[in-house]
């Protein structure tokens, strides 16, 4: 039988790829891990991990092991949510979600899943999606807030996606900027520009549009937050590509332009784990976040 410690562990590997922030995450020495994946190892007749220099990589039966592990968390997760639902008799739900997303989005869906399911309990945690996927995949929470760019979602397969909308980028300039009077931009236009980034995460996603621009652009400011980043560019520090759903609240002295061709986008969905036994207020959850999004895309359309 295998041993639900030594998946732990293995997961644990498998996250911070070593065996050394394992150890330290999981609060072991590096030799009681290493211990713990070389008795998995024993145990299914097979390598689960390679080592080398550059840190520990799964196997293909590694990989199906970790989603194994990843399948066991949940479980008990669930198991001992309804452990404690039916101490209190009420349902906890608990919701991860990204700053700007939960802003526009969940204050309304929220309010309509309270007002559909008036005894479920709600907790809020504030996550970026490669920490809140990873969080849905445990079982730790039930739905995440997430967004990706043109590439897949972050981190392992696992989590069931439900498409929201998506939020198109536009280029932040100062009101008086040369190029604020137009009705859309294209990046190689901002060539010569300074930049500013309202989250780090856009730096390489910039660097990649630019560079298909043509140019490398010259980052003159980092933020992890686009109010400050549209405040720095009002300043005169630079100009910046925020998504539409941050552009609120309006600060003055700014002028905002649509990407022309190629337009960058984040695609905003729900991830939940799809468990067999998913309840009825996830569901409703979802419906009300879906609701939001239509309304917000008919006021920008309006």
């Amino acid at each position: 039988m295998i041993d639900v410690q030594r998946l732990r562990v293995l997961r644990a590997v498998a996250e911070h790829g070593s065996f050394n922030r394992a150890a330290a995450a999981l609060r072991l020495t590096p030799s009681a891990v290493s211990q713990q994946v070389a008795a998995l190892e024993r145990g299914l007749g097979t390598r689960v991990v390679e080592r080398s220099t550059r840190g520990v990589t799964l196997t293909p039966a590694g990989r199906i092991m970790v989603g194994a592990a990843e399948s066991v968390a949940a479980e008990l997760a669930h198991a001992q949510r309804q452990v404690g639902e039916l101490a209190t008799g009420r349902t906890q739900l608990t919701v991860a979600t990204f700053t700007s997303g939960g802003r526009l989005l969940l204050p309304g869906a929220l309010a309509e899943l309270t007002a559909a399911h008036p005894g479920t309990v709600v907790h809020v945690r504030e996550y970026e999606p490669e920490d809140s996927l990873p969080l849905v995949r445990q079982g730790a929470v039930d739905l995440a807030l997430a967004y990706h760019f043109d590439g897949p979602l972050p981190g392992r397969p696992g989590p069931e996606w439900a498409a929201l909308m998506d939020d198109p980028l536009h280029v932040v300039l100062p009101r008086h900027h040369r190029l604020a009077s137009r009705d859309t931009l294209d990046l190689a236009e901002l060539a010569g520009e300074p930049w500013v980034l309202g989250c780090l995460k856009t730096e390489a996603y910039l660097r990649r549009h630019a560079r298909q621009a043509g140019f490398a652009p010259d980052i003159r400011g980092t933020t992890t937050d686009y109010f400050f980043a549209r405040s720095l560019v009002a300043a005169g520090l630079g100009v910046s590509l925020i998504p539409s759903v941050a552009l609120a609240p309006e600060i003055p002295g700014l002028h905002t332009v649509p990407v022309g061709r190629s337009a960058p986008a984040r695609h905003i969905g729900a991830a939940t784990l799809g468990h067999p036994r998913a309840r009825l207020q996830v569901t409703t959850l979802i419906r009300a976040l879906r609701k939001q999004a239509e309304a917000w895309r008919e006021r920008s359309a309006g």
